[in-house]
């Protein structure tokens, strides 16, 4: 290469190189400002609310009570749409990749897969349609009384998921916190939306009264374990469904930014 050639080089990719680190890699565009304690946030609401979505979702925010009520439209927007139900389907995709690839050839019948009901094979979305979608405060009574006409829905991605662990051989397990008084119903509930042959109901009795949720689920399952089960798997919409002990090889966060269970 002649020497004049070789300067044009030099020099073009030197000018590349400055053009490409005078750009930005996050752009900020123009817009309203807000603080989060000492962090600055976009305040465009839809942008916001996605943010807060992620943050709930990955247990980022820990503890709340309710939905903020700038993004009580956005939830209710999520939660009738395309995109809660795609989340789903993703999530049980990924859990029944999980199920494939476990050993279930032994025969003793102790592969298990562990799933909480509300938000992960029930949906409540009717009750929560008519109660603010998670702006509003929970009400026990009112919620009782919708569980009592057993007429959740399934939802779709989780029922079919139900039924493919159904044929791969595991033993499935229901983990709730509802009360031991809501079998019944529940156990309508489940076979009026598609649900059936499961091994075990759990509903927190007399001696699981005021126990945080991690705790009680994780006593539940130690009880399998102690049996001699494999829990291969466990499915839930909250994180309190997943954590503390005897958990499963893996575990699968079901979408749910209307409420958080301790």
């Amino acid at each position: 290469m002649d020497c004049c050639k070789f300067l044009l080089v030099i020099s073009l990719h030197s000018f590349l190189i400055s053009h490409a680190f005078s750009q930005s890699v996050i752009q900020i565009f123009p817009g309203r400002i807000e603080f989060a304690g000492d962090r600055k946030i976009r305040a465009g609401d839809e942008l916001y609310c996605d943010s807060w979505r992620f943050s709930v979702e990955t247990n980022d925010a820990g503890e709340w009570d309710s939905v903020p009520s700038r993004c009580v439209e956005f939830v209710q927007k999520y939660m009738t749409g395309e995109h809660y139900l795609s989340d789903s389907e993703i999530v049980s995709g990924y859990s029944l990749k999980h199920a494939k690839s476990a050993n279930v050839s032994a025969g003793d019948g102790k592969d298990a897969w562990v799933f909480d009901i509300d938000e992960t094979l029930l949906s409540n979305l009717p009750y929560y349609a008519a109660h603010g979608f998670g702006s509003e405060i929970f009400n026990e009574d009112a919620f009782d009384e919708w569980v009592d006409l057993a007429k959740a829905p399934a939802l779709p991605a989780s029922l079919n998921f139900y039924k493919e662990l159904k044929q791969l051989g595991f033993k499935i397990f229901l983990l709730t916190g509802r009360n031991e008084f809501q079998r019944n119903t529940t156990e309508k509930n489940l076979l009026f939306a598609g649900y059936s042959d499961w091994k075990k109901l759990f509903l927190r009795g007399p001696s699981d009264q005021g126990k945080p949720a991690t705790v009680y689920k994780s006593e539940k399952r130690l009880e399998l374990v102690n049996e001699g089960y494999r829990i291969h798997g466990s499915s839930g919409d909250q994180w309190s469904d997943l954590l503390g002990f005897a958990k499963a090889e893996r575990s699968f966060k079901l979408p749910n930014p209307m409420y958080y269970i301790a």
